[in-house]
């Protein structure tokens, strides 16, 4: 039997370039790969699995004899496309978040439910957020163990979330403040000496400062982001009415989103279980001591594959909670790393 053919759409973007990456060092499962980008990417040369391929532009018929594709294009772009290449007889994995919410389109994080992705009535499936995506293995193992009742998160969230343009901000913005001691102690002198580049990613200054805004504003205060952290989650793990309050933090890191979490549950637990939990669960490390100076982090987790958790230790006045810190690369595990797991459980189908 030949092995399926594989497509990668919006192969030039940040995301895409780490799933060529990713695909290049997995097994050895697919048969053809088509880069597929915009008009204006097509013919540059890209590598994958070690040889060259050319990039083609998107349309109808470059869909024409693949197996599955993974979208990594914005929002309205993915909206009009993806469904294009699913009537195609395509299966999509999807990053945006056009259809996450959709009922009949499954929201899939293999470690928690890789039995959603059996039942697609769109032929779609749908990679969660960076950030819940960083939740979900750790909070899965926990809430299978104890039953999850409710969780309070405060993310820290890396530059490269909003993407290349992320990347490159944060790095001029530090070459920019770099050798100027005192800088950021004064109101204004960071803005100052950034000049008019300030604001224009992030809203505001990254270098030397934390923005409380990831995402867009939706009603009464909350983000886009904070908002996708509660949905997402619920929908994942199966919980419609689980109690979450997110709010989400843009840090001066460049690759890797940490997230402190406090979750309660519905049975009592405590640190020795909870750790033992963590220990055998799938995707997910261990890095909790704390008097040798091990926790999670992200300049450890940067360019890795797995969930980190660490911090563990029992809530001082909330009954059956835990607190912790998570931390997970957001270009792997958060974007690239988990379509193509998702991919994985698919190709029984395509034997």
């Amino acid at each position: 039997m030949s092995k399926p053919t594989l497509a990668i759409v919006g192969a030039t973007g940040a995301v895409g370039t780490v799933m060529r990456e990713v695909i290049s060092n997995r097994i050895d499962a697919w048969g053809e790969i088509r880069l597929i980008a915009s008009p204006r990417s097509a013919g540059k040369k890209l590598t994958i699995r070690g040889e060259e391929v050319t990039v083609q532009a998107i349309s109808p018929e470059v869909f024409d004899g693949v197996d599955i594709a993974h979208f990594d294009l914005p929002d309205d772009v993915s909206a009009h496309w993806v469904p294009i290449a699913a009537a195609k007889g395509v299966v999509v994995v999807d990053k945006s978040n056009a259809f996450r919410m959709d009922p009949d389109v499954p929201l899939v994080v293999p470690e928690a439910n890789p039995e959603a992705a059996r039942n697609r009535p769109k032929g779609i499936i749908a990679n969660a957020n960076c950030t819940t995506l960083a939740l979900i293995p750790t909070l899965a193992a926990l809430h299978k163990q104890f039953g999850l009742e409710s969780m309070t998160v405060a993310s820290y969230q890396a530059a490269s979330g909003a993407g290349q343009e992320g990347f490159t901000a944060l790095y001029d913005q530090l070459t920019t403040v770099v050798g100027t001691p005192g800088l950021g102690s004064k109101p204004g002198d960071v803005r100052a000496a950034l000049g008019e580049a300030a604001n224009d990613t992030f809203g505001a200054p990254l270098a030397l400062n934390v923005v409380p805004k990831v995402g867009g504003w939706k009603e009464d205060g909350w983000t886009s982001e904070e908002l996708k952290v509660r949905n997402e989650s619920r929908k994942i793990l199966g919980l419609p009415n689980l109690a979450v309050s997110s709010t989400c933090v843009r840090v001066p890191v460049i690759q890797g989103h940490s997230q402190a979490v406090r979750a309660t549950f519905t049975s009592d637990v405590d640190v020795v279980s909870a750790h033992k939990v963590l220990s055998d669960a799938p995707g997910v490390v261990l890095v909790d001591d704390p008097a040798a100076g091990r926790y999670p982090m992200p300049i450890d987790a940067a360019g890795t594959d797995d969930t980190y958790v660490g911090r563990v230790r029992a809530s001082l006045d909330f009954p059956r909670s835990l607190d912790f810190f998570v931390v997970a690369d957001n270009l792997l595990k958060g974007a690239a790393l988990n379509s193509a797991q998702i991919a994985e459980l698919l190709l029984p189908e395509f034997a």
